[in-house]
């Protein structure tokens, strides 16, 4: 049976809820991120990207492009609030959903009337929140997710067998699952530039490109995606990370940084009945260069002593030569709740030992009187 694949994505999600909780900001250039001068984009509202203002953009490029731009913080909690609300509605159509993040779902809709389902949550979701979903329709998830933003904002867009591959050729490459922008620049280096140079390379030109990846590349310019909807999806990583003020090499005060983020993500693993034995920090050169430090341990971990102990050492084991401008920690490796060894860490150590060497004493002591008397009767 062809299956009916939905791509739900809010649009401009973050402003998008500034805007619904204060109208008066409607129709203007809104701009949410990091507001000190290294902060990022997180979103900006259509009115803004007209600017040419976009996501992951540093601020103070930002506020050059659109000076008049609102410049507004961060608020995850409510964000989480509204996407709460709005998966809501989408599991009142199916069960089949793959949350991809907090703006963003793939629903199965297999045996049913997608393009009324997908009008039906538009409206749905723009009657319970005042706010717009663009919605794309297609047999795959690539293909849906190619539709949901064929036509932003508000959009509605279905993408069929039919279609394939003449939709697809005027795009660019990196419009392509899995083609971020150095594929693309590879890509781009040997005369490939849209999804019709693509189809000119065969799957062995792919692979030798982009090694098992490069078949997939091949399949899905030409419809073929049979990756299912997952329900749920492991968590791979937990972790928390921040450009810092201004660059440095003082691992005092990156060491202050992983202190901060420990607590989080402790709280984090704790939440969600979680375990770790890999504690990873990353760092960003004032170059841009990313690298990344791990260690591994052979009990699982979760408390904020465990976590930022073995992150400060990575610290200290790295020769930093160049200013950092970012810092980060994160955990993986991650396991649910289980019988786990005592750690020097955890509070009443001591006391515990103690115990058990109490425990461990008396029982020899016992053992030894016991075989002491047998000895003596024998006798």
């Amino acid at each position: 049976m062809k299956r009916n694949i939905i791509h739900v994505d809010m649009d401009a999600f973050f402003a998008s809820v500034e805007q619904m909780d204060n109208p008066s900001l409607k129709g203007k250039p809104v701009i949410v991120g990091g507001l000190s001068g290294r902060g990022v984009v997180s979103t900006a509202s259509y009115e803004a990207r007209k600017y040419g203002v976009h996501s992951a953009m540093p601020m103070y490029k930002a506020k050059a492009l659109c000076p008049e731009g609102i410049f507004l913080p961060v608020r995850h909690e409510r964000y989480k609030e509204v996407s709460d609300k709005i998966f809501e509605i989408l599991y009142g159509y199916t069960d089949v959903i793959e949350p991809v993040s907090i703006d963003e779902a793939y629903l199965d809709v297999t045996g049913g009337d997608a393009m009324e389902t997908a009008k039906s949550i538009k409206e749905e979701v723009f009657k319970k929140t005042s706010l717009t979903v663009s919605v794309g329709i297609s047999y795959n998830k690539f293909l849906a997710k190619l539709a949901s933003d064929w036509n932003k904002p508000d959009g509605l867009m279905i993408i069929t067998m039919d279609m394939v591959p003449e939709i697809l050729k005027p795009l660019p490459v990196v419009k392509v699952h899995g083609i971020g922008k150095k594929s693309a620049d590879k890509l781009n280096s040997i005369g490939v530039y849209t999804v019709a140079d693509l189809l000119n390379l065969t799957r062995d030109q792919l692979i030798k490109l982009f090694g098992k990846f490069g078949s997939e590349i091949f399949d899905m310019i030409r419809g073929i995606d049979d990756r299912p909807v997952e329900t749920y999806r492991e968590t791979k990583s937990i972790g928390r990370e921040t450009t810092l003020m201004s660059d440095t090499t003082d691992k005092d005060v990156l060491k202050k940084y992983i202190l901060e983020f420990s607590k989080e993500v402790s709280s984090s693993l704790k939440k969600h009945g979680l375990y770790a034995k890999t504690v990873t920090v990353k760092y960003k050169t004032a170059d841009f260069k990313t690298y990344t430090r791990s260690k591994t341990c052979n009990d699982i971990i979760s408390s904020e002593k465990e976590i930022s102990g073995l992150a400060c050492k990575i610290i200290d084991s790295i020769d930093i030569k160049e200013p950092l401008r970012l810092i980060g920690v994160s955990v993986s490796n991650l396991t649910e709740g289980a019988a786990r060894q005592i750690s020097i860490f955890d509070k009443g150590y001591d006391s515990r030992i103690n115990r058990v060497l109490k425990e461990i004493n008396s029982k020899f002591k016992r053992e030894v009187i016991t075989t002491g008397s047998k000895i003596q009767r024998s006798i």
